[in-house]
């Protein structure tokens, strides 16, 4: 009795204190990875360009420009990208269904084997593989979770993937932008909302992926403050080439 009640508060504790977050969605990397290429990429731009000595409004267009282009460049990368990856991972499921359809035994020897080597008794390990080689379906998404490690009903989604990546691109990429678009002349107010932005993106990361927020935060306040530095300095050194 002692040990079912032991049993019991143990799975109650795993229920209530032992969660995971999703780590499969295709949302966080186009997403994160979008918003941060946003920023750096358009504060870059319109750094290097105003190192030229141009007009604000050169500026400006120079960042709306960047800020659509960008946008729609990562949108269809990413698209692409998840779309051929899901159109792979279907390709070797057809062919898992088939060994499945033509070599049933060989298939459940096989999975039987594997637990086996995970230190499953041999004889549970070839009922293990017996009962759940009954149903087809949970056959092929057993075999595709062990021989490609991947869950057949739990994809990325290439319309998700663009869609996050044309979002958050564009997000991050308006930044820079909209100090002009409210009415500044200089280049200053851009850089640091961009700079708080980048600080800001990092911090929220870190909550996603139990980094420490003001290191996350620091980090992409370097590397977008250093790409902006070295855009301004080449745009003057180019401007001065060419004057």
């Amino acid at each position: 009795m002692a040990v079912i009640e032991t049993g019991a508060a143990l799975h109650e504790a795993h229920r209530d204190n032992h969660t995971h977050r999703d780590v499969n969605g295709g949302w966080l990397r186009p997403a994160v990875f979008g918003a941060m290429d946003g920023l750096v990429s358009n504060l870059a731009l319109m750094t290097g360009v105003a190192g030229g000595s141009v007009g604000h409004q050169t500026i400006v267009i120079t960042g709306l420009a960047g800020l659509a282009a960008g946008a729609f460049s990562m949108a269809a990368g990413e698209y692409t990208s998840v779309a051929s990856q899901a159109e792979l991972v279907q390709a070797e499921l057809d062919v898992e269904r088939r060994e499945l359809r033509r070599h049933p035994q060989a298939e459940q020897d096989e999975l039987a084997a594997l637990y086996a080597s995970r230190g499953v008794e041999p004889g549970l390990a070839r009922e293990v593989a017996r009962q759940l080689s009954k149903d087809p379906e949970q056959a092929l998404e057993i075999h595709a979770r062990e021989e490609l490690g991947v869950d057949p009903d739990d994809l990325p989604s290439p319309l998700t993937a663009a869609v996050s990546s044309f979002g958050s691109f564009a997000l991050g990429a308006l930044l820079p932008v909209l100090p002009y678009l409210l009415g500044a002349t200089a280049l200053w107010p851009a850089v640091l909302l961009a700079l708080a932005g980048l600080f800001g993106c990092g911090a929220v990361v870190a909550r996603v992926t139990a980094r420490s927020w003001w290191f996350s935060g620091l980090r992409q306040l370097a590397l977008g403050g250093a790409a902006a530095g070295i855009t301004f300095a080449l745009g003057t050194l180019f401007d001065t080439a060419v004057s």
